[in-house]
């Protein structure tokens, strides 16, 4: 029997670009939504998060407590709140997700013939997209992009960079080629923005899109308005 589009598990890797908050953010939605995860991090990866967000990894690339417990407040009586995992979600969601080493090539994700619903590279660093363009294969991210793309599935890649060299903006236009999604972390202001969580979630409400996975994150444009009470937009709240 066929395997459903829609159960198959998703691969998200997150490099040393700037923006650690896309990935955090995109990793609890994907979790909340009932999928499976592999997860990748490179050491440039762990390196940001601590630098932006002070979510310290301690060393170990398995540990994603900190990115699941992590929680952006705003203040404000109009602002929208980022509300943190309860502990029951937390449990819930850390089962669903495989952590694997991004120097381990003899993990399923490097086989074409391991079935995934697509992979993110959220943020996505110049060297990595380099390295996916150039199907140089040096860890287990670019092996697993190389994958999505000689398999024609869904590769999503998130650069977050300003201004872009000739060279960026080349192997973005070869990415593209290739098949890939190219979606660099432009978040739009069309949506009511009142905080930086709504920018944020603008990115990750547009992959979600890409990926056929609901949520309410953002107010579409011409969608009448949606309340911000529920699990999606107010993560473990109540």
């Amino acid at each position: 029997m066929a395997n459903s589009a829609n159960s198959l598990p998703i691969v998200l890797a997150m490099t040393g670009a700037s923006g650690a908050a896309y990935g955090v953010r995109l990793l609890q939605q994907l979790a909340l939504s009932g999928r499976s995860i592999h997860l990748l991090t490179s050491p440039s990866a762990g390196a940001v998060l601590a630098q932006e967000l002070a979510i310290d990894l301690g060393g170990r690339r398995d540990n994603i407590q900190p990115m699941l417990k992590f929680a952006w407040v705003t203040s404000g009586d109009h602002q929208r709140r980022w509300h943190p995992l309860s502990d029951e979600q937390i449990a819930e969601c850390s089962s669903r997700i495989t952590v694997h080493d991004y120097r381990n090539f003899m993990t399923p994700i490097a086989s074409g013939s391991f079935l995934t619903a697509g992979m993110i590279v959220c943020p996505c660093s110049g060297a990595t997209l380099s390295g996916i363009v150039h199907a140089a294969g040096n860890n287990l991210i670019q092996r697993a992009a190389d994958v999505h793309l000689k398999e024609h599935r869904k590769l999503i890649l998130v650069p977050r960079e300003t201004p872009m060299s000739v060279f960026q903006l080349e192997n973005m236009h070869r990415a593209a080629q290739a098949g890939a999604i190219v979606m660099p972390a432009m978040p739009g202001w069309y949506h009511g923005v009142t905080s930086l969580v709504d920018l944020i979630d603008f990115m990750v409400a547009r992959i979600l899109d890409h990926l056929g996975i609901p949520h309410e994150l953002m107010q579409r444009w011409g969608v009448e308005p949606i309340e911000c009470s529920d699990q999606h937009r107010r993560t473990g709240e109540e």
